[in-house]
């Protein structure tokens, strides 16, 4: 039936736990036979020596198979043993099979302890078998009963050899799988089935006479042949199909490096070998590749099976080198005993001419089984597509290193430097900044235009040269315009970036050497901090340009941006008047998003937001007149006119008796006025509001970078009774002892995470720490940005509050948001008021 035969790593010896007690379970089963059989145990040897070629012959034909590091053999064994049941005597046919498997063993070479446990194994089954022959009485071949009895005693013996492979394989190499003992166990007992049936249709024909054995012996020669032709069959489609999969697999491989991971296992499994090496040398910007899957181990190690000057070899000729016991010279094979290898395969990987790498096998399975012509020819054909492969990704690797980065310097260009700033303004912890360093090289056009180009082009490469040897190791230094480079860092403040700034651009000053020529090269550098100054790429490169420009004027060349420079522009000046004149002719206007309970859908108020349509420039974005207003003292009428629309409107809708919160948006630098508190408590007065019916949100970014000096100022507005939020929360990357101080109710989630959350489970993570952390320290918890049903569900799932979103609504005017009150809501009474609940989502 099976066996296993195999090379491990872990310590074969294990192996004699379960062979002593198989030989001891042997023993015991046949002594329990000899007790209780009728006829005599032991005789019939000239019979006995027939059956010995029988079993010697079933031997010749072999099915070979796979699992994990191990090659299950399944034979023809099970014909001849179903007729010596019937025919020999159960001690004699012991002894057969015991000497035909300590044979086979021994012209296999297989170690002893592996021919210790294969011929115990043998044993125990055949010692189960005898006893199942005796259990069910006296032999009578044309008895159906007697067929019966002989099927299970064979299929018991094959059980007893599947479970002992699975449990030396268990105890060397740890638990067998149940889809792998399932691989190794179905097929064999398929093959158990057939060979038991035809042995039982052979000990029928010889029932009949000598005449029928003419006629049997065709038949076992015709069966014979087609089993050994199904064997090579078998192989050839399992070979072709893997060989199939495989070239499947390395075309559709993504060029991101993985290919290592899709070729080097299905390789070794292809030519069951130990290792699978995959050698690359060092190209260019690639560093050298040596990466290999080996049999028992997950994932890729950086060791290889194949001695190196094999290796060298390969490379050096252009052509395969492998050496085992079919293929290669006794130099070979003396290179590969030094290196405690059976054989091996290396084949050149070539690109056009030029050789780039191999691929290797080593340590075929199987210590009766090595490499052949076949298996060369095999890992030619693979190495052919690999060679295609790794030209390839190199080649998308080249086309991404210049999409994102400049040809004359080779540094990161203006691509690459807003990912990286994207990356650094979202992993912004406290206590930092992120500042972008601009430097201007003065005097270019001058270096083009007396001594040309080329001189202008070695000039950048010196000074991408120094700036990326005298700039900190985290720094990202990049080209972004002609004359124009951006080193960018965290650093802990604005001073330290001033103070790096000065002493890069003091030591790009000194004197350069172009030939005969030596110049004194000065640069101008700007700078603009995240997030004080932006927080996004575009704007934050923006801004420091307009500081470098800036510092061109001044005599130490550095200029650290304020947003004075830039509303100095003519657009910034002209919105400036038309937001004043905007706020005079009451030309801002308030939109109201609905917020509503995720757990019954009740709608408990509205955000107020601020929108402004201009008569040139068309829509505002908030954040643009928002910002115009810090910078020239409008932010308190702005914040007025917001607050006095609210209050008016909530007074409404309390008059009405459908009571609603508003929400106003907050600026910082509003609450650093000390007067605030004072004239939310007058215009609460006038419209006769519930302090509890206003909550004031303030963004996470800035209540965390000034929290010391606008908590006297949030503390006052708790007093009143007004309900405090944090908005955009998860942003800034505060810590808890922020939130444990603040005096709050409520934490928004922003929207970015929110929206991400259906399909990121990093940004689910977040929304699933902010609830917990608010639960924590009992506030509620709003999601803004809620925009599918998915998202929606996930919210209500991890315990959310509110949300708000274009799923439920977007920001509307006031007639508009009471057309949807009547549309999309029900009026439920309350003793408190009536409760608008929404009819649907979506």
């Amino acid at each position: 039936m099976a066996r296993a035969i195999r090379r491990a790593q872990r310590s074969a010896e294990l192996a004699w736990l379960i062979t002593g007690p198989l030989v001891l379970i042997t023993l015991g089963l046949t002594a329990l036979v000899v007790n209780r059989s009728v006829a005599p145990p032991v005789g019939d040897w000239d019979l006995a020596l027939v059956f010995l070629g029988l079993f010697l012959g079933a031997e010749m034909a072999v099915v070979q198979f796979e699992i994990r590091r191990h090659h299950f053999v399944v034979t023809l064994a099970d014909i001849p043993f179903v007729l010596a049941l019937a025919y020999l005597p159960p001690v004699t046919l012991l002894v057969v099979r015991v000497l035909v498997y300590a044979f086979v063993q021994w012209r296999r070479g297989t170690v002893p302890v592996k021919a210790a446990f294969n011929i115990a194994l043998m044993a125990a089954g055949t010692a189960c078998a005898n006893l199942v022959v005796l259990s069910g009485g006296p032999i009578d071949p044309r008895d159906p009963g007697t067929w019966a009895v002989l099927a299970v005693a064979v299929l018991t013996t094959d059980a007893v050899q599947v479970a002992g492979v699975a449990g030396v394989i268990s105890l060397v190499q740890g638990r067998l799988a149940p889809q792998e003992l399932a691989s190794t166990a179905v097929p064999g007992a398929v093959v158990a089935v057939v060979n038991t049936t035809i042995g039982l249709a052979v000990l029928v024909i010889l029932q009949q006479g000598p005449a029928a054995y003419l006629l049997l012996a065709v038949l076992v020669a015709f069966f014979f042949l087609m089993y050994r032709s199904y064997a090579r069959s078998s192989n050839q489609h399992r070979t072709l199909t893997e060989i199939y999969d495989l070239t499947g697999a390395i075309s559709d491989t993504p060029h991101d490096g993985t290919l290592p991971d899709v070729l080097l296992g299905r390789v070794r499994r292809l030519l069951q070998a130990e290792y699978a090496t995959l050698w690359l040398p060092a190209q260019g910007r690639h560093p050298e590749v040596l990466l290999s899957a080996r049999a028992d181990d997950k994932g890729l190690l950086d060791v290889a099976g194949t001695p190196e000057s094999l290796r060298k070899q390969a490379v050096e000729t252009g052509q395969t080198v492998a050496a085992s016991a079919k293929l290669g010279d006794d130099q070979l094979r003396t290179q590969l005993r030094e290196h405690g290898t059976k054989d091996a395969i290396v084949v050149p990987l070539r690109a056009s001419s030029a050789v780039i790498g191999t691929l290797e096998v080593a340590g075929r399975l199987g210590d009766n089984l090595s490499f052949d012509p076949n298996d060369v020819r095999l890992l030619e054909a693979i190495a052919a597509h690999a060679a295609v492969a790794v030209e390839n990704n190199r080649l998308v690797d080249r086309l991404r290193f210049d999409a994102y980065h400049d040809a004359l310097t080779a540094l990161p260009n203006r691509r690459r430097i807003n990912q990286a700033l994207e990356e650094a303004v979202r992993v912004r912890a406290p206590g930092e900044v992120v500042a972008v360093l601009m430097f201007d090289v003065d005097g270019l056009r001058d270096v083009n235009d007396s001594l040309g180009h080329a001189a202008g082009d070695q000039l950048l490469a010196e000074v991408a040269t120094r700036l990326r040897t005298l700039s900190p190791p985290a720094a990202l230094v990049g080209r972004v315009g002609g004359d124009e480079f951006v080193v960018t860092l965290r650093l802990p403040n604005a001073e330290a970036a001033l103070q790096l700034a000065a002493e890069l651009r003091g030591q790009l000053q000194d004197p350069m050497t172009f030939g005969s020529l030596t110049l004194d090269v000065d640069t101008a550098v700007g700078l603009s901090l995240h997030p004080e100054h932006g927080s996004d790429p575009a704007t934050l490169l923006q801004r420091a340009d307009v500081a470098t420009h800036s510092a061109k004027a001044l005599a130490g060349g550095v200029q650290l941006f304020d947003l004075a420079l830039e509303s100095r522009s003519v657009r910034r000046l002209g919105l400036a008047g038309d937001l004043r004149r905007a706020l005079d002719n009451d030309e801002l206007e308030v939109y109201f998003q609905p917020k509503v309970t995720l757990r019954d859908r009740r709608l408990v108020g509205v955000e107020c937001l601020a929108r402004w349509e201009h008569p040139t420039h068309g829509a505002v974005q908030p954040e643009d007149f928002v910002a115009v207003a810090e910078h020239t003292g409008q932010l308190a009428r702005l914040t007025e006119v917001v607050l006095r629309e609210g209050l008016r409107r909530a007074r409404q809708w309390v008059d009405a008796g459908r009571p609603l919160s508003v929400a106003v948006n907050l600026s910082p630098r509003t609450l650093v006025d000390p007067a605030f508190p004072d004239r939310v408590d007058e215009l609460l007065q006038e419209y006769g509001v519930s302090p509890d019916r206003l909550t004031l949100e303030i963004t996470e970014d800035g209540v965390v970078d000034g929290v010391d000096r606008l908590l006297p100022t949030l503390r006052r507005l708790y007093d009143l009774g007004v309900h405090l939020s944090v908005d955009d929360f998860g942003t800034g990357y505060s810590s808890l002892s922020y939130l444990r101080r603040l005096p709050v109710h409520e934490v928004k989630v922003d929207r970015s995470f929110v929206q991400g959350m259906a399909t990121d489970p990093g940004d689910l993570a977040i929304v699933r720490a902010v609830v917990d952390i608010s639960r924590h320290f009992g506030l509620s918890v709003v999601a803004e940005g809620v925009e599918s049903e998915l998202t929606l569900e996930l919210l209500e799932e991890i315990g959310c509050d509110i949300g708000q979103g274009f799923l439920f609504s977007r920001p509307l005017p006031y007639e508009r948001l009471e057309a949807w009150l009547g549309a999309q809501t029900d009026a439920e009474p309350t003793p408190l008021g009536e409760v608008r609940r929404l009819r649907a989502v979506g």
